[in-house]
């Protein structure tokens, strides 16, 4: 209930101020009614071409509006879960666990055969790749080995500055880049320092060592792991396509 209030009286003032062009709710906020009394009072009233193209534009801004808050407060919020999970961590990290993180990002990210290397194009997993590298296994980034996957408008001198600035890799170190061919089948959205591979010379054995590290972690898995691949096996014996040559 809207007390003892004259609803006559408001209904007339809602309906010459609807007359107007002015919106439902700025009515409603001004006489003290509801929207949707306001509505019921005014909806037979037309507008004028240049009141509904105001309110029209008016409600375009305010949702776009709603959805920009929407996500500076979500930003926010992430910025501010980052900040407290970052307190939940202990710096410096001990050596077992800086040296089992380093193996879960080779793991994720590293060649499962021939060579040891790794390939990424954030400068931080490359960094810290190149110190753990040098901290884990006494290999100088002097020695280190790299090549790049790059763009063909991408400046190749200027990404290998880049990259041999970053993790110290000599410039005499890298070999020939990759320049990606513009095909349609290509992204033509580039990385902006594109794609480094590095690679650790004859770290073969390296290499083995580091996932037995993490055969280590998953030990526990084992059973489990086998048990569903020996339940699934034939999902291995599905025969491979075979690549006939277009007519």
């Amino acid at each position: 209930m809207e007390g003892n209030k004259n609803y006559s009286q408001l209904k007339k003032q809602a309906i010459r101020l609807r007359k107007k062009g002015r919106s439902y709710m700025e009515i409603a906020k001004e006489i003290g009614a509801a929207k949707s009394t306001v509505r019921s009072w005014c909806i037979d009233i037309p507008l004028s071409i240049k009141d509904r193209k105001r309110l029209y534009t008016k409600q375009v801004m305010l949702l776009a509006r709603g959805v920009n808050s929407q996500r500076e407060r979500r930003k926010r919020e992430i910025a501010e879960i980052i900040k407290n999970a970052e307190k939940e961590i202990q710096t410096p990290m001990f050596w077992d666990t800086y040296q089992l993180f380093g193996a879960a990002l080779y793991w994720a990210e590293g060649s499962k055969s021939n060579s040891f290397e790794i390939a990424n194009s954030d400068p931080h997993c490359i960094l810290f790749m190149t110190k753990w590298f040098e901290d884990v296994f006494n290999v100088s980034h002097k020695d280190l080995r790299a090549r790049l996957n790059i763009y063909p408008q991408q400046n190749e001198t200027k990404v290998k500055k880049f990259w041999s600035d970053l993790t110290g890799i000599p410039l005499e170190n890298f070999g020939k880049s990759f320049v990606k061919p513009p095909n349609k089948g290509y992204k033509k959205n580039n990385l902006y320092y594109g794609t480094i591979k590095i690679r650790v010379p004859k770290g073969t054995d390296m290499r083995h060592r580091t996932f037995g590290w993490v055969k280590a972690i998953l030990k526990d898995l084992d059973s489990k792991v086998e048990l569903t691949q020996k339940e699934w096996k034939s999902l291995k014996e599905v025969p491979r396509p075979i690549n006939l040559p277009k007519k």
